[in-house]
């Protein structure tokens, strides 16, 4: 029972960060475009993330499929190791947020099994009453 609140706690931290993450970069796309090039990234990323952040936190929350779930973790995964990468590179001290939601990311991905019903082959934490068996 305890998994199943950390991963639920993981989750809803990661998908708001992502959600508004996009919904940011919606609402100032000019001002993010001027300073992904800061980052090392073409401005043209922008639009694509500003849909995909948003699509990744829906598809983790709502997991109609589990295969689409773990794609979008591997997604989250890489997207947030280069953001924290990008802001250490160009000496920015923003990666703060990345660096949590990385963290957010491991958890809910480790302990999905334990709070989800459709059981991911990846997840670390089975399912309390397969875990006794």
């Amino acid at each position: 029972m305890k998994l199943k609140w950390i991963y639920w706690t993981a989750t809803a931290l990661l998908a708001l960060m992502y959600l508004a993450g996009g919904a940011y970069y919606l609402s100032d796309m000019a001002g993010v475009q001027r300073v992904f090039p800061t980052l090392g990234y073409p401005p043209y990323l922008v639009p694509i993330l500003a849909v995909l952040k948003p699509l990744a936190a829906v598809m983790i929350l709502w997991r109609f499929s589990v295969t689409l779930s773990d794609l979008a973790y591997a997604g989250m995964f890489f997207h947030l190791l280069l953001a924290v990468s990008a802001h250490v590179n160009a000496g920015d001290y923003g990666f703060g947020p990345a660096l949590v939601a990385l963290v957010a990311l491991l958890v809910s991905f480790a302990t999905q099994n334990a709070a989800r019903r459709k059981q991911s082959p990846y997840g670390m934490f089975p399912k309390a009453a397969e875990a006794s068996k």
